[in-house]
């Protein structure tokens, strides 16, 4: 991974939401696109991006496509997750969109067929 494209990446509070989401384990674009409010189109651009410059991973689940960090994430992409998370009280929605994701999953998890079981495996650690 370049650093200069990676800073680049970084320079989007969109993406930088998304990552966020990403540290706590994956997600199907249907759970980013209602987390952050965005459209499937603006979501699937960004995380596009992102895959091209190896950022996040994508797999296909049956019909969803889930995206995680990849492992092991990139050091310097850890550091400035770590930093930023650590600064959540100059970025409120850092917060509340991890908040947000809680609850969707929470939502979810009664009915396992809206979406592959991987995401709810990482969020409720089974």
């Amino acid at each position: 991974m370049e650093l200069v494209s990676l800073y680049k990446c970084l320079c989007d509070v969109q993406r930088l939401r998304i990552l966020n989401l990403l540290k706590e384990g994956p997600l199907c674009v249907c759970h980013i696109q209602e987390i952050l409010g965005e459209t499937q189109v603006k979501i699937s651009k960004q995380l596009q991006y992102m895959k091209k410059l190896g950022i996040v991973w994508v797999r296909r689940e049956g019909v969803w496509m889930v995206y995680s960090l990849p492992v092991p994430v990139h050091p310097v992409l850890l550091a400035n997750l770590h930093c930023l998370q650590a600064r959540s009280d100059e970025f409120p929605c850092f917060a509340e969109d991890l908040q947000t994701r809680s609850t969707i999953l929470q939502r979810y998890t009664d009915n396992l067929a809206e979406c592959p079981q991987v995401v709810y495996q990482s969020a409720t650690g089974r």
